[in-house]
C-alpha cells in the first residue's frame, strides 16, 4: 500500500509552465526575423545588379537608372521593361563593384519585363521560386538600388495574390504580387525573394501616395516571358478583344459544372468587332501567348447556369 506521502505526489498537478519554458519572448520573435531577412539578403544580394541606361529623347540624351537580377551562370538578367525599353546604352554594376556594359536580349513591355546580358566571370546567379507557392501573409524582402543606394533591403509580407495591373503598355498583367515591403523608384526590376532567398517576383511598380501598397511580377510569369524572349527577342500574343480580371469561382459553380479548376476571369468589356465579340462573349483576360494567332481556341463560358463552349480566333497584336 502506498503511503499517504506518496498519494499525494502522484496526484498533485505539475506546476504550470513559465511563457519562456513554451513560448519565445518578444526578442527572440524578433531575432528569428532578423535571421530571416539577414539569410535572404545575404543569398541573393550577390545576384543584384544596379542597371543605368542612356535614352535618347528628341535629339536629347537622358539618363535612367533601376535594377535588375542574374539569373543564369552566363549572364542573362531579369529587369522591368520600363528600365530599359528604348535605351541606346545599357551599364550594369555588380554587387562586388565591377561595371560592364549590357545588351538588351528582349523586352515585353505587355508584362513590363526584360532580359538583358552581360559578359563577366564568377556571376553568381539567383535562385528562382514558384510563385504558385506562396500565401498572403508570408514574409518577403525586396531587394534593389532606390534612388541610386546600392542592394538596399526591406522587407514585409505578401499583402495578396492574383491582383492585375495595368502595363505602360496599357495591356493588363495577370497574377500581380502586393506587397507591403518598401518600394522607390530604383527598385524597379530587382528581386522580391522569400525568407530561403528564393526570388518569387520581379518588382515592378508602387502606387503613388500610398502607403504600403507594392507590386512585383510574380516569378512563374517572368520565367515564362525570359525563355521566349531568349529563344525569340520578344514575345508573340493573340489578341481577342476583351478587359476582364481573374475571380475565385463560387464552390457550387465548380460543383454543378463539374468543372476541373476553382478560378476563372470575369469579363468585364468586350470591344466592338473583336474576335471575342465575333464568338458571341459577353462581357476574360487571359495571356494568349501560347495561343497562336488564327488558330481557332475553345473558350469555355459560363453564363448564368449555361455552360458555352464557344471558338474564338485570336488575330495578331
Amino acid at each position: 500500500m502506498r503511503s499517504a506521502l506518496e498519494f499525494v505526489s502522484l496526484n498533485t498537478p505539475s506546476p504550470e509552465p513559465t511563457p519562456s519554458q513554451d513560448f519565445p519572448s518578444d526578442a527572440d520573435l524578433l531575432d528569428s526575423y532578423s535571421r530571416a531577412v539577414i539569410g535572404a539578403a545575404e543569398r541573393v544580394s550577390p545576384s543584384v545588379v544596379n542597371i543605368e541606361t542612356q535614352l535618347r529623347i528628341r535629339g536629347r540624351e537622358a539618363g535612367g537608372s533601376g535594377s535588375g537580377f542574374i539569373f543564369t551562370p552566363d549572364g542573362f538578367i531579369l529587369t522591368n521593361s520600363h528600365v530599359v525599353h528604348g535605351a541606346v546604352r545599357i551599364d550594369v554594376t555588380l554587387s562586388d563593384g565591377r561595371r560592364t556594359s549590357a545588351s538588351l536580349v528582349g523586352d515585353d513591355p505587355d508584362t513590363d519585363l526584360a532580359v538583358i546580358r552581360i559578359d563577366a566571370p564568377n556571376l553568381v546567379p539567383a535562385v528562382l521560386g514558384d510563385s504558385q507557392h506562396i500565401r498572403p501573409g508570408q514574409l518577403v524582402a525586396a531587394i534593389g538600388n532606390p534612388y541610386g543606394f546600392q542592394c538596399t533591403v526591406t522587407s514585409g509580407v505578401v499583402s495578396a495574390l492574383g491582383r492585375s495591373l495595368r502595363a505602360q503598355s496599357g495591356r493588363l498583367i495577370d497574377n500581380v504580387i502586393q506587397t507591403d515591403a518598401a518600394l522607390n523608384p530604383g527598385n524597379s526590376g530587382g528581386p522580391l525573394v522569400t525568407s530561403r532567398g528564393e526570388v518569387i517576383g520581379v518588382n515592378t511598380a508602387v502606387i503613388r501616395g500610398a502607403q504600403g501598397i507594392c507590386f512585383a511580377t510574380a516569378i512563374n510569369t517572368a520565367k515564362f516571358v525570359a525563355a521566349r524572349l531568349i529563344r525569340d527577342g520578344f514575345i508573340r500574343r493573340g489578341h481577342i478583344g476583351i478587359v476582364a480580371q481573374d475571380v475565385a469561382l463560387p464552390r457550387r459553380l465548380v460543383r454543378f459544372h463539374n468543372l476541373g479548376i476553382e478560378s476563372g476571369v470575369r469579363v468585364e468589356e468586350v470591344q466592338p468587332s473583336s474576335p471575342a465579340a465575333v464568338a458571341g462573349i459577353d462581357h476574360l483576360h487571359r495571356l494568349l501567348t501560347e495561343t497562336e494567332t488564327g488558330t481557332p481556341t475553345t473558350i469555355v463560358i459560363l453564363r448564368g447556369v449555361e455552360k458555352l463552349k464557344l471558338k474564338v480566333e485570336p488575330k495578331a497584336k
